[in-house]
C-alpha cells in the first residue's frame, strides 16, 4: 500500500517519531512518503495516512489542523491513524487529551490514536516558548519511548495488511 506519513513538528522530536513509524511501515513492505503537512496538496494518491503532531499550549500544530481542514473528506475516505506527542516529565504531564485531538480524530475517522511522551530542549526555543516553559515549570529532557513508537508503527502496518486483505 502507498502510505502518507505527515507530521507537524516545530523542533523535530515529533518528526523523528514519524520517521520511526515510517520505517516500520516500510519494513512491512509499504511504499511510504514522508511529507510536511504544509506540503500536502492532496491525499487521494495514498491508500492510507498516518498523521502526527506535537502539542503546543494544549493544541495540535496549526500545520496539521490546516491539512485536515483542506483534506478532511479525502482523509475520511481512507484508513487514517493519528499520533501526538507533548506530555513531558517523569511521570509525563499533562495527562489530559487536548480537545482538538479528539475533534481531529473524529474529523478524519481515525482508526487509531496514540499519545507518546515528548522531548523538551530549552536550547532553540524562541522567547515566547522560553517564557511558557518558565511559567509552567516544564521539565526539560527527552521522555520519548521510541520502542513504544516502533510497536505502534508495527500495529498500524499490521492493520494495513489486514485492510488490504479485506479490499
Amino acid at each position: 500500500m502507498r502510505v502518507l506519513v505527515s507530521v507537524a513538528s516545530r523542533h523535530g522530536a515529533t518528526r523523528e517519531m514519524g520517521t520511526v513509524v515510517a520505517e516500520e511501515l516500510r519494513a512491512a513492505g509499504h511504499d511510504v512518503a514522508e511529507v510536511e503537512p504544509e506540503d500536502v496538496e492532496r491525499v487521494d494518491a495514498y491508500d492510507a495516512v498516518v498523521l502526527g503532531s506535537a502539542v503546543y499550549v494544549g493544541r495540535l500544530a496549526l500545520g496539521l489542523r490546516a491539512l485536515v481542514d483542506r483534506q478532511g473528506g479525502q482523509l475520511r475516505g481512507r484508513p487514517t491513524w493519528l499520533f501526538w506527542s507533548g506530555p513531558i516529565g517523569d511521570p509525563p504531564v499533562p495527562t489530559t487529551v487536548p480537545d482538538d485531538v479528539t475533534a481531529l480524530a473524529t474529523a478524519v475517522g481515525a482508526r487509531g490514536v496514540a499519545m507518546f511522551p515528548g522531548r523538551l530542549e530549552r536550547t532553540g526555543l524562541d522567547l515566547s516558548e522560553r517564557a511558557l516553559v518558565a511559567l509552567t515549570r516544564a521539565e526539560a529532557g527527552d521522555f520519548r519511548d521510541l520502542d513504544a513508537v516502533r510497536a505502534w508503527g508495527r500495529e498500524v502496518a499490521q492493520a494495513l495488511v489486514a485492510h488490504g486483505a479485506d479490499a
